[in-house]
């Protein structure tokens, strides 16, 4: 190799697991997307053959088969470039996380993980096997024999080893053995998920990975909901040495495939290896550095030197209601499309939740035409069969066609929340139906009155009188997403699944529920911030103000009862408080009181008796209602606070209800009167 400056990149993909085809041709794209630009080594996410969520089909031998298939199908378009592949690769009657090495043309040797993700999301444990570091052993396909292991590429002269996404979390990651055998290029390879903040941490890794190798540190993640559950960012960065991050992507792209590069001179990092009285080389394992022919020739003008070192990369940082808004409008756009569902369906209520959820939808026909533009967003949704063939069509016919929502009112609905849905709705130009569910509801009530052989009464039957309503709507909206053939989006929030402020079958119907991931206080602050400001130059929605100045209410009890969401249950600062302190810092009741106390300091706001009913509150609920967490339609992930139980958060259904610590809560109350 003539020279140490070379043109690198990373690609991040939106896959879908076990769609060959797809996944094969957006792979192909990223390569020759590369390769025109000159490209010489290109950084592929984690099993993005497969697929990163393929989940127990990771234990069939097909699934193996078809990817390392795919990988064949792949080779001939590799001319010129050297491409790190994900995929899982079946060996020793096991699975392993893989990550193939082809390089102009040739499959020169495969990668295995050796950190398997076993916490929280993840899962990897129950599907791969971690490879032992410092081991190659052989790989045999169709007659074809390659090294699979723990592996170095030497390219002619340049040297590369892979990290792949765990990998680099743990502290004795592969890196450093990796600088001590010489490499000059490491690449990560990842299936990260998003959750707010989540990008401040990896820079940190990848900055910090380049600096104490002294290598280019590339990594590459997924993009969009791949699976389901997960929204992945697509976040590429490129760092270098003590010269930190010198590219990064946008993220929450639209795009199937966003390429980021950047221009690296090799020679500055084996200058400070070789001034760093640290750095002691441990000399090569034979069968560990796998030579590779490479036509750098074909590269002398890969460097163009307009890269300035001595001005740092400028990051761009969103704030937590812009990563909210990027996250949940991709991972709604990826669920319409992959799914195959004709529109959205939204019960409207008039209140905050089903607000934003249609607001959401609506922003997401902004955003991605505002990124795409009308040829490539028809192109993305060319299924559907409303879409014109021909005709241009502007926001209010694609929104008109795209999200039917319904305002089903009883006689508890008041004129305030209905003229909130209905101009909210008239704003957004979604189409909104009325029904009145009067009648049906007293139908119900009725043959039970006859069975029971009394009326009902508010005194005696609270509880059934409100849930009947919220399941009478149930049906009706389940029959326009059946009839439209799209899909019906629940409007439950974190705060309510805590505690088990819904009712199945009724405000939980959906195929979907794309804020249970997150809390009340932040949707109402969210919904406030969209009003007044409006995201990413889009402009506000003043019409939300008819949402943000109501008091949260269901509307299930008669309107002289003046029902509101926090008298039910307590503040939503308060709820959302005691939540992350019980669940997500694992605290028991008299602990949570004492850090409330400290939290709402301000005895005028709330006593200690008011602080300790709210705790008990809180953990009777939450005891009684895993079995309506167990049932919620999926949900995205957007932080790590989730109360997922598939994914994130196990609790038993049925339990002991903290009975014991709920006593020590009450002895220690007692001590302070």
């Amino acid at each position: 190799m003539q020279t140490t400056r070379i043109k690198v990149g990373g690609a991040a993909l939106n896959q879908t697991p076990l769609d060959w085809k797809g996944n094969q041709t957006r792979i192909l794209q990223a390569i020759h997307q590369a390769q025109q630009e000159r490209v010489s080594i290109l950084c592929l996410p984690e099993l993005c053959i497969s697929g990163y969520g393929c989940e127990d089909a990771f234990h069939a031998e097909g699934v193996s088969e078809m990817a390392f298939e795919v990988l064949l199908n792949i080779l001939p378009h590799t001319k010129n470039i050297a491409v790190a592949i994900g995929l899982p690769i079946y060996a020793n009657q096991v699975v392993y996380n893989a990550i193939a090495w082809i390089c102009d043309g040739h499959l020169q040797g495969l990668v295995a993980k050796q950190f398997l993700a076993g916490q929280d999301l993840y899962y990897e444990t129950r599907w791969f096997k971690p490879w032992p570091p410092q081991i190659v052993q052989s790989f045999t396909h169709s007659q074809t024999t390659i090294p699979l292991g723990d592996l170095i590429f030497d390219v002619q002269g340049v040297r590369v080893g892979v990290e792949i996404c765990e990998d680099a979390w743990v502290a004795d990651r592969p890196a450093r053995r990796l600088a001590a055998q010489g490499v000059d290029i490491i690449l990560n390879a990842s299936a990260s998920h998003f959750a707010f903040g989540q990008l401040k941490t990896r820079r940190k890794i990848v900055e910090e990975g380049a600096r104490s190798t002294n290598t280019v540190y590339i990594y590459s993640n997924l993009l969009g909901c791949e699976a389901g559950r997960i929204i992945y960012d697509g976040t590429i960065l490129v760092a270098s040495g003590n010269q930190g991050i010198l590219a990064e992507s946008s993220r929450f792209s639209f795009q199937d495939v966003v390429l980021t590069t950047a221009e690296v001179d090799l020679g500055v990092n084996r200058l400070q290896r070789r001034k760093n009285i640290h750095y002691q080389p441990t000399g090569d394992q034979a069968d560990k550095v796998i030579r590779c022919a490479f036509p750098w020739e074909n590269f002398p003008d890969s460097f163009s030197g307009k890269q300035n070192y001595s001005e740092p990369f400028q990051q761009k940082t969103l704030s937590p209601f812009e990563e909210f808004t990027q996250a949940v409008t991709l991972g709604l756009w990826d669920y319409l499309r992959k799914s195959r569902s004709q529109g959205f369906v939204v019960s409207i209520s008039g209140g905050a939740d089903s607000a934003t959820v249609a607001v959401l939808i609506y922003l997401m026909v902004r955003l991605a035409l505002k990124e795409l533009g009308w040829d490539n967003f028809c192109n993305k949704l060319k299924y559907l069969s409303w879409l014109p063939e021909q005709e241009k069509w502007e926001i209010p016919q694609l929104m008109s066609h795209l999200l039917l929502t319904v305002y089903q009112a009883s006689h508890h609905s008041s004129d305030t929340t209905y003229n909130a849905a209905k101009q909210l709705c008239q704003s957004i130009h979604a189409r909104f139906l009325q029904f009145n569910i009067s009648e049906v509801v007293a139908n119900y009530t009725g043959w039970l009155e006859e069975t029971l052989e009394r009326p009902l009464n508010w005194q005696q039957d609270d509880l059934a009188l409100q849930n009947i309503q919220a399941r009478v709507r149930g049906p009706s909206v389940w029959l326009l997403a059946n009839t439209y053939g799209a899909l019906l989006l629940s409007t439950s929030n974190r705060s309510e699944a805590a505690v088990g402020y819904a009712t199945m079958d009724g405000d939980t119907c959906g195929g979907l529920s794309p804020i249970a991931g997150i809390d009340k206080a932040f949707i109402l602050r969210w919904l406030k911030w969209i009003e007044t400001e409006g995201a990413f130059s889009l402009g506000p929605l003043p019409v939300l103000r008819l949402i943000t100045e109501q008091k949260p209410t269901a509307e299930l009890r008669p309107l002289d009862h003046q029902q509101s969401d926090e008298e039910d249950l307590m503040p939503y600062p308060v709820l959302d408080a005691i939540e992350r302190l019980a669940i997500r810092d694992r605290k028991m009741p008299l602990q949570v009181w004492q850090d409330l106390q400290w939290q709402f300091s301000d005895p005028k706001q709330y006593t200690p008796q008011q602080l300790a009913l709210f705790v008990e509150r809180f953990f009777q609920l939450w005891s009684r209602n895993q079995w309506k967490r167990e049932r919620y339609a999926p949900s995205f992930h957007l932080d790590d606070e989730n109360l997922d139980p598939k994914t994130w958060c196990r609790f038993p259904i049925l339990s002991g209800g903290f009975a014991e610590e709920l006593k020590q809560l009450r002895a220690a109350l007692e001590k302070t009167n």
